[in-house]
């Protein structure tokens, strides 16, 4: 009986470990204008990462984002997750030998969920950072939007520094790259407890606020959760 536990326990953690992309360290193999190939690929297509360019002396910034849109091929935008007043502005987003970084911040999470037994079950099912829908609920009011879409998450993302949306829908769970807006993982998920809040799970009265806002705060939480990707 114990060891039909264990096996049970580590094909449960293998599982998860496979649901969440794991973080790649990979180098700039050629550059040919917006686009790159890398030396060693982002384990799904969607996934983003950070080009780090060395100015010498110890100097280092992010100068692009990488998305990957096919094996080892990343197309590359200008990184503006933090601002380097202080160095050259290089000539091209990257060059090879550049370093790269697939996944980072993967490790802070936020999560969409129906209710708060759902919400509690993702976060303890395993370590990472999780990102308390409160703060995003709160971000929307101050935005005057009441529900969750690509474009807010976007926002919400760069400015709390979250890599990864956890979106439970009906019989599955996805992860989303809130800043290519692609899907990186998935798998088939059940929520637990009853009933399911709109727009999600927080411990707000209401989303959504301000002069602009025509919010509601009745609605179907899985029909508006379908509707992100």
């Amino acid at each position: 009986m114990k060891k039909i536990i264990v096996v049970s326990l580590i094909l449960s953690t293998w599982m998860l470990a496979g649901f969440f992309p794991p973080k790649v360290n990979s180098v700039i193999k050629s550059v040919d204008g917006k686009s790159a190939t890398l030396g060693k690929a982002f384990p799904v297509n969607g996934m983003t990462g950070i080009v780090i360019h060395s100015f010498g002396k110890n100097l280092k910034a992010i100068t692009a984002i990488a998305t990957q849109t096919s094996p080892a091929k990343v197309k590359l935008e200008k990184g503006d997750l933090l601002e380097h007043d202080g160095l050259p502005t290089p000539k091209s987003l990257a060059v090879t030998g550049d370093r790269v970084i697939g996944g980072y911040l993967y490790s802070n999470v936020l999560v969409l969920a129906p209710n708060r037994e759902t919400y509690e079950k993702i976060t303890k099912s395993a370590s990472r950072n999780w990102i308390h829908p409160d703060l995003f609920a709160a971000y929307l009011t101050r935005e005057g939007d009441s529900r969750a879409t690509k474009k807010n998450l976007a926002g919400f993302a760069k400015e709390a520094q979250v890599g990864l949306i956890y979106i439970v829908q009906k019989g599955q769970a996805v992860l989303l790259d809130p800043i290519s807006g692609k899907v990186v993982g998935k798998k088939s998920f059940q929520a637990t407890g009853s009933g399911a809040k709109y727009p999600f799970y927080n411990r707000f009265d209401k989303v959504g606020g301000g002069l602009f806002s025509l919010g509601s705060s009745k609605g179907d939480y899985y029909e508006e959760i379908g509707k992100i990707h």
